[in-house]
Formats: structure tokens, C-alpha cells, sequence
């Protein structure tokens, strides 16, 4: 398992550790452009990092699982990855609901396999750790941690069957620096890390990998349309002072 931070577009990252064999090597060149074969299932995929991995996944032939409980955005998104021509389904779906979500993977898998998982979805309740109540914080672990944990429970042992898998986690540098007013956000990504470190060492024998990239401060929709007087201060914590883009 790495954790990658180094400074290169988010998807790029995202692709290259997709693209690594099982001794990290990468692909042989014929085929390390493309994903035609594989189905990836992509969660928080109607905006930000999740709307890019869906659109470079479907650029490199990848059939797509498209989840969001976003219904303004992820019909959009689903709509311009259908023009291209791949094979791709998108369900509008609160993924916190763990039966619904657990029977619409059963459905999914009974079709055909998933073979790459990306736990990107993610939500923020800010707040120092006096003042973050119960509610707050199980809510903000309920879907960085439990879900990308479940996902990885029912998906894993197929991956591991076909002896070939690759799940990517998306945490965040605030769950390795910490954050002020951040307590639950930090805590459930420094979880996501934890939880790519034990499932790595559980799947790498069966060809499976499992990485967690450790984005900085994204230009995403939910952080373009933040007040100036709640991002400014988050923008000053980076070491470049701005926030990088996709």
C-alpha cells in the first residue's frame, strides 16, 4: 500500500495506481492506456474529483457504476459519459443507507464483475473538537469510513477470487497533518488511511492493490462556493497558499 501525495493531477495519480501490476510495475505499454475489460464503480461521482475519475475512466474504455445522491448533478454527468459510448449505469442513492446500498451491489455484481472500486464520496460537518457533537461525527465517519468499508467487504472477495483488483480510497492531507476546526473530517480521513493500510495487506497476495491518495486543497464545486470568510483560512494553512486543481 502507498499513500500517494505527490504533486501531480489527482486523476493522473488516481489512473497511474490503477494502472500498477501486482509487483507495481506498470502495465505493458499496449495496454497501460486503457481499461476496456474492467468495470469501476465510482461513488460521489456527480461533481469534483469523482465527475473527473468517471470522465477519465470512460475516456480509457472502463464501463462505470456512477453513484450520488446528488440528483441535480449526477443525471448531468451520466448524460455526457453515456455520449461517449461506453457501457455505464447511475443510480441516485443515499449511500449511507446501508440495505439499499448493499442490494443495489448484489444487483450490480450479479450482471457482471466490479473489479475497481473508488471511495470518493465524502461530506464535511466543521467544527473544533469541543464543539462537535455525536451526530456531527458519526455522520462524517458514517460515510468516509463505514461506507468505503462496506464497499470494500462485499467487493473484495471476487477481486481477490479473479485474482486481479484495484481499490483506490480518497482521504485527504488533513488526515495526516490534522486541522484546525476540522475534528470529524480530520479523524475519518486519517480512517481512510488506516483502513487502506489493513485491507493492502489482506489482498496484496491475491493480486489485489489498495492505495490511498492524500489530495491537498482541491478546486471542487463545494469548495469554489464556500464563503471567502470560511475558505480563506483554509487556503492559508496550505504551504502554497491557493487551492490546485483537478
Amino acid at each position: 500500500m502507498r499513500i500517494f501525495v505527490k504533486r501531480r493531477s489527482v486523476i493522473n495519480t488516481l489512473f497511474w495506481v490503477i494502472l500498477q501490476s501486482k509487483r507495481g510495475e506498470l502495465m505493458s505499454l499496449k495496454n497501460s492506456m486503457h481499461l476496456s475489460g474492467h468495470r469501476a464503480l465510482i461513488t460521489g461521482a456527480g461533481q469534483g474529483i469523482g465527475e473527473a475519475c468517471a470522465e477519465v475512466f470512460a475516456d480509457r474504455g472502463a464501463d462505470l457504476i456512477l453513484l450520488d445522491k446528488n440528483r441535480n448533478t449526477l443525471p448531468r454527468v451520466a448524460d455526457r459519459i453515456a455520449s461517449k459510448g461506453v457501457r455505464m449505469v447511475a443510480h441516485i442513492i443515499d449511500l449511507t443507507r446501508t440495505n439499499l446500498l448493499q442490494k443495489l451491489i448484489e444487483e450490480m455484481q450479479a450482471e457482471r464483475t466490479i473489479d475497481i472500486l473508488v471511495n470518493n464520496a465524502g461530506f464535511d460537518r466543521p467544527g473544533v473538537t469541543a464543539k462537535t457533537g455525536k451526530e456531527d461525527l458519526n455522520a462524517v465517519l458514517g460515510i468516509h469510513i463505514g461506507v468505503p468499508f462496506l464497499l470494500t467487504k462485499w467487493l473484495l472477495p471476487e477481486m481477490r477470487a479473479r485474482r486481479w483488483g484495484r481499490i483506490v480510497n480518497i482521504s485527504s492531507v488533513y488526515g495526516l497533518s490534522g486541522a484546525k476546526g476540522e475534528a470529524a473530517y480530520c479523524t475519518a480521513k486519517a480512517g481512510v488511511i488506516g483502513l487502506t493500510k489493513t485491507t493492502a495487506r489482506e489482498a496484496g497476495a491475491d493480486g489485489v492493490t489498495v492505495n490511498a491518495i492524500v489530495p491537498g486543497l482541491i478546486r471542487t464545486p463545494p469548495m469554489i462556493k464556500l464563503p471567502d470568510k470560511y475558505k480563506q483560512p483554509i487556503i492559508d494553512q496550505t504551504l502554497l497558499g491557493r487551492m490546485e486543481n483537478l
